[in-house]
């Protein structure tokens, strides 16, 4: 409870999510600092903080994030940003002598075709689905990192998680560029607000998703943090073992924002993966398992959205 935590990128979705776990556990020496404060793609910067503040643990949830459309036609500042960030907290982190770092990785990592539910084994087997092409990339940099310093150095202090599309407080709810849920939430909110006869959104409908809501990742964090990994083989997979289709989300959003107009999809538009569903046997192993169902997430997040939006 005394050791200092440093929490990259805690004004986030999942930042936001591990410093509330945190402090509910009273832990006393969270460290954050905001992107004015500590421009992490800046190596001399990140290098300095960390000889100052000599964080015990490091939780990197920093970087840039976004949604189907956003990855697709940014691909360069997905790449860029996110090899840049997590280059320079991970070697900090090694110098610095952290004695545990977990890497937020993504299942975006794994072949668009890959067999269902997604074993860890199965990264490295094929293609990544080219619309997320950048961010699959720097994510797959950023846990061969982990692995290649546990690796030369020893012991298994760096712990890529590849957790399934995490939702909840704090999320970018932009119709634009933000992920599936948190979109379609702002959509439907949208839509009700205007008293729009219909709403258009984004695909088919068909691809099946697994969502895991970022307290839930955030207590598996916990465990991570404490746990004696020398036997667990890395990375692993974090989520709850159970998929939708988008259009059966959109059909539970809908009725918790309360809109009762059409949906119209826009089959222009991309569908990405057909289906993303993790094997998280390997973490439920060590004891962890999802609390939240995603109709109870979907409710707790519009409500955070309608207080906050």
């Amino acid at each position: 409870m005394d050791s200092s935590v440093y929490v990259a990128g805690h004004g986030g979705l999942i930042g936001s999510a591990l410093v509330r776990m945190l402090k509910s556990r009273g832990c006393t020496k969270v460290i954050t600092r905001t992107r004015a404060e500590l421009d992490l793609s800046d190596v001399v910067s990140v290098r300095k903080f960390f000889e100052d503040q000599h964080p015990e643990f490091v939780l990197l949830a920093a970087g840039r994030v976004g949604g189907i459309v956003a990855n697709r036609d940014r691909p360069a500042d997905f790449l860029a940003e996110n090899l840049a960030v997590q280059s320079n907290v991970i070697g900090a982190a090694h110098r610095a002598g952290a004695k545990r770092l977990i890497f937020f990785a993504s299942s975006c990592m794994y072949p668009r075709e890959a067999p269902q539910p997604m074993a860890e084994s199965a990264l490295f087997s094929g293609r990544p689905e080219e619309t997320s092409m950048g961010y699959a990339v720097a994510k797959i940099a950023g846990t061969q990192l982990c692995l290649a310093y546990n690796q030369q150095f020893g012991g298994k202090r760096f712990v890529p998680v590849i957790p399934n599309s995490v939702y909840g407080p704090h999320d970018n709810f932009d119709p634009a560029t933000g992920h599936v849920l948190a979109a379609l939430i702002a959509r439907f909110h949208n839509a009700k607000s205007s008293g729009a006869a219909s709403v258009k959104l984004w695909g088919s409908g068909k691809p099946r998703r697994e969502f895991l809501y970022a307290d839930d990742l955030a207590e598996a964090c916990w465990m991570l943090l404490r746990a004696d990994l020398s036997a667990v083989d890395l990375p692993l997979n974090v989520g709850p073992g159970t998929d939708v289709s988008v259009r059966e989300l959109a059909s539970t959003i809908g009725d918790t924002v309360g809109y009762g107009g059409k949906v119209e999809w826009d089959a222009s538009m991309p569908d990405g993966a057909p289906r993303k569903l993790l094997d998280s046997s390997r973490i439920r192993k060590l004891g962890w398992q999802a609390q939240v169902p995603l109709a109870e997430g979907v409710r707790k997040t519009y409500d955070w959205y309608r207080a906050n939006a």
